[in-house]
């Protein structure tokens, strides 16, 4: 069994609000749902099955509760997925998802855990790049895996412009991951 330290709890504190905050753009919200989050991972900790890593494990937790939260207050009507406009790229396959060879949870061994870890770094650098509308919407969709009409009921968006919102920021993100990596 992992033992995780204190600084690397902060750490993953700080990566959850940040998060939470793009997602709900309020800082007291936010707060709360990541201690919920936490509550949660820590009173379900037999549960755990070491299957993944443990961050990745309560931000999952702070996911559902994100999700859980928006879908309390009556937010979104859910309606069946509206197909996405099509664009290429080199990251994103034609529904706008991570494509599989670029998907760094597929990468195995030490060396491939190095890489997935600089990644998600140089990943996190280009998404506080973009315009905050678009990081936000970006992270409904690939990490919330909210549908178009989810996202476009919560963002006051209509398709198109979800679609447009969505084809810029992957293409400012594969600009800028392309630049890096």
């Amino acid at each position: 069994m992992t033992v995780i330290s204190e600084r690397e709890l902060e750490q993953i504190r700080v990566q959850m609000l940040k998060f939470a905050e793009l997602q709900l753009h309020h800082t007291d919200l936010a707060e709360d749902l990541v201690q919920e989050a936490f509550l949660s991972a820590f009173n379900n900790l037999a549960n755990f099955k070491h299957q993944a890593a443990f961050k990745t494990w309560v931000f999952a937790i702070l996911k559902n509760k994100i999700i859980d939260y928006f879908r309390q207050k009556g937010r979104f009507v859910l309606e069946s997925e509206i197909e996405d406009e099509q664009s290429t790229n080199t990251f994103f396959d034609d529904t706008g998802h991570w494509k599989i060879e670029y998907y760094p949870s597929e990468l195995q061994g030490e060396e491939e855990t190095v890489y997935s870890d600089e990644f998600w770094l140089i990943f996190e650098t280009c998404l506080t790049c973009l315009p905050a509308k678009h990081a936000k919407i970006f992270m409904m969709r690939e990490f919330l895996e909210l549908s178009s009409d989810e996202i476009c009921q919560e963002a006051q968006l209509t398709t198109s412009n979800l679609h447009t919102t969505l084809y810029r920021a992957r293409l400012q993100l594969q600009n800028c991951l392309s630049k890096k990596l």
